[in-house]
């Protein structure tokens, strides 16, 4: 089975969490408001439950979202299938995620090594490889998932986007196909403390490659537009709205 993730060419909008406007972050109503306004891709985490199942959650921990002291792990599905996350939300599981969502594209960041496989199994049985991407701050678990999945491409982790950054100020197209390392794509925001990731020769270099450039978390139209202008491929944004409505205004 062969990816349509990158199927047609942006520049993309990634719905980074759903659409959080009147809605808790990462829930299925969050995602149904970010598809509602025209979104086709959806940004979002993954840990393991207790039980061995991967769910839908950014945190490691229920503090922020819940109020509650303790850790995604320790809780079985079940359990936190009856959080109240406010809006009549819950936690969703990976699997009943795209299961809901048959027709949207996935971006999903692996957090911890526990979810590798309850995500692998969450994609294979409801058939979605084609229609994932697999990112990881580690890009060792990247790689892994690269090869445990092989119908889903994959975004490079940090180790791999510093290697880019280095191949893209010696201009290497040689070291950067080397970083990306079967990456489609560099996931980045558009600065790491002082150090400006989002440059045009990165992005010229990622293309000259085959790769994409999709710079977080950009909320500002005004950002929205002058990234855009770079030559960027993607938007993750919490405001997915303001991105379509940015993009339509471009068209």
């Amino acid at each position: 089975m062969s990816s349509t993730y990158l199927a047609p060419s942006g520049p993309r909008v990634l719905a980074h969490r759903g659409l959080a406007v009147d809605a808790p972050e990462n829930t299925l109503l969050a995602f149904a408001k970010a598809i509602a306004v025209g979104a086709d891709y959806l940004e979002t985490d993954v840990h393991a439950s207790q039980d061995g199942i991967a769910v839908i959650s950014h945190d490691p921990r229920l503090d922020r979202v819940a109020g509650r002291a303790v850790a995604v792990g320790q809780l079985t599905m079940a359990e936190l299938g009856r959080v109240d996350l406010g809006h009549d939300q819950t936690f969703s599981s990976l699997e009943a995620t795209l299961d809901a969502f048959p027709e949207a594209r996935f971006n999903i960041d692996v957090k911890e090594e526990a979810a590798v496989e309850p995500t692998i199994a969450a994609i294979a049985r409801t058939r979605s490889a084609n229609r994932v991407l697999l990112t990881s701050f580690s890009e060792r678990r990247r790689q892994r998932l690269a090869a445990l999945v092989p119908g889903a491409v994959t975004s490079v982790g940090g180790s791999g986007v510093l290697r880019f950054r280095s191949a893209a100020y010696l201009r290497s197209p040689g070291s950067a196909a080397r970083a990306l390392h079967g990456g489609v794509a560099l996931q980045i925001p558009e600065r790491s403390g002082p150090l400006r990731l989002v440059t045009r020769p990165l992005i010229d270099l990622a293309h000259r490659v085959g790769a994409e450039v999709h710079v977080w978390t950009v909320n500002d139209p005004a950002d929205m537009a002058r990234l855009l202008d770079l030559g960027v491929d993607g938007l993750v944004t919490d405001r997915a709205d303001l991105a379509i409505q940015v993009l339509a205004e471009r068209s």
